[in-house]
Formats: C-alpha cells, sequence, structure tokens
C-alpha cells in the first residue's frame, strides 16, 4: 500500500487552516531547522513554490527522483506535485509561496511559459550569466519586499514574481536545448506569446500580430487554434482580462482608471468588455475577490 503523501499549505501546517495570504515568504532555514532539516514528501494543491538556493547543499526530491542541489540555484515546484528536500545545515535562501490563481500564467497553460511552469525544475544560476545574476538579485529584492511592507508592496511582489520566474524559464531553456520548441507551430507561439505582451493594451487586431509573424491572418488563427484551442482574439482578450484582474486586486486605482490604462477610452465598454469574459462587473468582481482573499 503506497504512503500517504499530506497535503500543506506551508508544511507542517494543519490543511483545515487557510492561509491568509497570496504570497509568502521566509528563509529555507527558518522553517527546515524545526524538522532536522528535511521536509517530507508533500504537496500543495492550490500553492507554486520557488526556492531560491544561495548557499549550503542538499537534494530536492520530485515525486520518487531524488536531484541533489548545488548553489546557487532555483528550484520550482508546481501545484499538486509530491516533492521534498534534504538540506545541509548551512543551507541559505528562501522558499516562496505563491497562489496557483495569482501567477500571469497558470501552470499547465497551452503557452511555452504554463508548460515549464507545469514541471518541477531545478535550474542552476552561473553569477557570471548576466540574466542570471539579474534573477538572483530578484529575489533577494522580493524577500526584502515582503519584509519591509511599504507602499504598492503587493503589485511590486507579483512584478518580481514574473520577471524572476520569466529569466529562469529562459536559463533553463537554454541550458535544455531539447525543451526549445520543437516545430514552427511552437516557436510562432512563443513570439505571439512575447508580441501580445508588449501590445495588448494597444488593443492591436489579429492581423496586426499576423504582419508582424510573416503569415495570413487565416494561418495565424489556424496555428492558434490547433496549440491553444482558442482564436487569437481569445488570446489578446484573455491577456486584457487577466491584467484587469491583477490590477483590480493589487492597485487602488478605480475601476475607470485601471480601464483607462487598458487602452479602454470608454469606461462602460471597459464594464460590458470584462462582464462578457468573466460574467460580472469589474467593480463586483473585484469586491467578491477580495472578500474571498480575506476569508482564506
Amino acid at each position: 500500500m503506497s504512503r500517504h503523501i499530506p497535503t500543506y499549505e506551508l508544511y507542517g501546517e494543519n490543511t483545515g487552516r487557510s492561509p491568509e495570504f497570496w504570497l509568502h515568504c521566509e528563509t529555507i532555514r527558518s522553517r527546515s531547522s524545526l524538522h532536522q532539516w528535511e521536509i517530507r514528501l508533500h504537496r500543495h494543491e492550490s500553492f507554486f513554490q520557488i526556492l531560491y538556493i544561495e548557499a549550503g547543499s542538499g537534494d530536492a526530491i520530485f515525486g520518487k527522483r531524488s536531484h541533489a542541489i548545488r548553489p546557487p540555484a532555483v528550484i520550482t515546484a508546481p501545484p499538486g506535485l509530491d516533492h521534498g528536500f534534504r538540506f545541509s545545515r548551512d543551507i541559505d535562501g528562501l522558499v516562496i509561496t505563491i497562489l496557483r490563481s495569482h501567477l500571469s500564467h497558470p501552470p499547465g497553460e497551452r503557452s511555452h511559459l504554463g508548460e515549464w511552469l507545469a514541471m518541477p525544475r531545478l535550474t542552476p544560476l552561473d553569477p557570471d550569466n548576466a540574466e542570471a545574476a539579474y534573477v538572483m538579485q530578484t529575489l533577494r529584492r522580493l524577500g526584502d519586499e515582503f519584509e519591509n511592507r511599504r507602499g504598492g508592496r503587493n503589485e511590486v511582489l507579483a512584478a518580481y514574481v514574473g520577471l524572476a520566474l520569466r529569466l529562469t524559464a529562459r536559463i533553463s531553456h537554454e541550458g535544455h536545448a531539447q525543451e526549445l520548441p520543437s516545430n514552427e507551430n511552437e516557436r510562432r507561439m512563443v513570439m505571439l506569446d512575447e508580441l501580445i505582451q508588449q501590445h495588448f493594451r494597444s488593443h492591436r487586431p489579429a492581423s496586426f500580430y499576423a504582419k508582424e509573424l510573416g503569415v495570413s491572418s487565416t494561418h495565424l488563427t489556424r496555428i492558434v487554434r490547433s496549440m491553444t484551442g482558442n482564436t487569437p482574439h481569445e488570446l489578446i482578450a484573455g491577456k486584457l482580462i487577466q491584467e484587469a484582474k491583477r490590477q483590480l486586486v493589487f492597485t487602488i486605482g478605480s475601476v475607470q482608471e485601471i480601464g483607462f490604462r487598458l487602452g479602454f477610452a470608454d469606461p462602460a465598454y471597459f464594464s460590458r468588455f470584462f462582464l462578457k469574459y468573466t460574467g460580472e462587473t469589474p467593480r463586483v468582481w473585484r469586491m467578491n475577490e477580495k472578500a474571498r482573499l480575506e476569508r482564506a
């Protein structure tokens, strides 16, 4: 009979107690030292974790496989994964726990980053590499931002998380060529994702993205449908909704101000657009989401 794998919010805490955060950050030492430097196999159903290993050593266990940890490195663990760790007593670094729903690209989403986030990763960082050094600095700053409650804290934390994950995925891909897009359609989807990220506030039509990618609008629609099941327009709208939700939760701007920042000159149109894709107006969604987070 297989051994029971406990489900935790934070390791060692009862599952019946709902967490009061969308992001939590603590030193690896602070929790592992309470458990003789061993975090036994467990899982988090709703949380994604980032471990930044700055010093020390150990082993990361993903399922039944063990991987040696050598600093500096970033470990990412998606929700639902059975994972555990054994650390040396000189371990130094951070563990960051994030609500899955607050990631810009949910693990398993049909995008290159979403697929990368869906699998456990141990990514070595070369301090002499400019991007790796930036990841290290970003995660240190995230820890400092979490510790010191300054103005705009949630928005800054969300930006640090997104940047650290994007750059870590890039470093991981560069070190593992077989994980790069395996065909032309995958390559174009990666490029499309980057273009949407740059231009979604401008409300550019699908034809603009097709031209940038050097394909016809019809061909772009075929590619996107085959890779995601959606149309290019739905991808663009989804990005607008995703960013609208983020700003509604993490900023104090009015609904009208958020709509203007997202390129909606008419507040009424912004509300209709949001209602179409979520079933609620921005104001009602914001109120319900904040109430849900307070109850969580």
